[in-house]
């Protein structure tokens, strides 16, 4: 069996950056499978730009489509690069519903949760790798960087801030599958820690096979 990693974060926390930097260093010695969510594969790529592209909708309904993408993600991509042996770097996973969903759109935790255990089967990460930086700050980079922004990158600063705060209280929950790296360094400097850990995580999980 492999090794499940997800990444975390705010808006221009540096995910994506960081994660593809992370599997070049990896690769080096191991079977890596990048992915990110929403999308992965085809029918959860199409409700991705349902999702980042398209009009305000409801909370629920967004809820929703979340987790049936991160269903077809799950059972077409990860489990079976699980089953190879791959070490699975994705980008974003349940915890996003929680924390955007659940907090930021005030729909409630725990029903965001009831959906998503239903859609994961108990396939939590082995590890979640939360990249923390302040979301004033992770916009700010935004903007400078110029990246085009998506429904959810538009939303106000209070719902940013909703964010930050919910994956705090996730971080509190499940302190033993969280490491937490301060993103508003370097990039480089991120990267390496970022390796680090997770080369720990695979030592940790060949003592234990």
């Amino acid at each position: 069996m492999g090794l499940f990693i997800t990444f975390e974060g705010p808006e221009g926390s540096g995910k994506t950056t960081v994660l593809h930097a992370a599997a070049a260093e990896l690769e080096k010695a191991h079977h890596v499978v990048t992915t990110r969510e929403p999308g992965g594969v085809e029918t959860a790529e199409a409700i991705r730009n349902i999702l980042l592209e398209g009009d305000a909708m409801d909370g629920r309904t967004e809820a929703l489509l979340f987790a049936a993408a991160r269903r077809e993600h799950l059972v077409q991509k990860v489990l079976p690069a699980l089953d190879s042996g791959a070490i699975v770097l994705c980008d974003r996973f349940i915890d996003s519903s929680l924390a955007y969903q659940g907090y930021a759109r005030h729909i409630g935790v725990e029903g965001v949760e009831r959906i998503n255990d239903f859609a994961i089967e108990g396939h939590y990460p082995d590890m979640t790798i939360y990249l923390d930086i302040p979301a004033a700050l992770g916009r700010e980079r935004i903007a400078a960087n110029q990246r085009e922004q998506n429904r959810l990158d538009k939303e106000d600063h209070a719902f940013h801030d909703r964010v930050v705060a919910g994956y705090q209280q996730l971080i509190a929950r499940h302190p033993e599958r969280y490491t937490v790296v301060d993103a508003s360094r370097a990039v480089d400097d991120v990267v390496t820690d970022v390796v680090a850990v997770i080369r720990q995580q695979i030592e940790k999980k060949s003592l234990e096979n």
